[in-house]
């Protein structure tokens, strides 16, 4: 698929690292370095702007190796781009460590999936269908 893309950053285009990846990495387009305290989050811009398809989203999406080296996540995961939005895609990133966090302009903050996705049309009913689960929730399935 094509998307266009506007590169408003000092850095390439996100690219797919492996020939199977799903997400492309965002990279901090940033003048000078944000230190994450223990507990802060920060929006974080990229520099890039796109324009998609309708039916497809972009979501933002934690970097696994950040998460569990570092305890870098990524508030409202995964964060969505809709079709019709124009503006800058930011980051909003939260250090859940206890130690602080760096990052300088370039730094991989981030992944990008893009992903087709359906609008619903709501049809009021009464009562839905029963199912073997039912209402039942929150590890009702077993743990094994």
């Amino acid at each position: 698929m094509k998307v266009k893309i506007v590169n408003h950053s000092r850095h390439t285009l996100p690219n797919y690292e492996t020939p199977a990846s799903a997400g492309m990495d965002l990279r901090a387009n940033i003048d000078e370095p944000i230190v994450f305290k223990p507990l802060d989050r920060h929006l974080v811009p990229t520099g890039l702007f796109i324009e998609l398809p309708v039916g497809f989203e972009a979501q933002i999406r934690p970097r696994s190796g950040l998460a569990i080296k570092k305890g870098i996540t990524l508030l409202n995961s995964p964060g969505t781009i809709d079709a019709d939005y124009r503006g800058e895609i930011k980051v909003i990133m939260a250090n859940v460590s206890n130690e602080e966090f760096i990052v300088n302009d370039g730094d991989r903050i981030a992944q990008m999936v893009i992903a087709k996705h359906e609008s619903a049309e709501w049809i009021e009913v009464e009562e839905l269908e029963e199912t073997s689960r039912g209402a039942g929730g929150f590890g009702s399935t077993g743990t094994k």
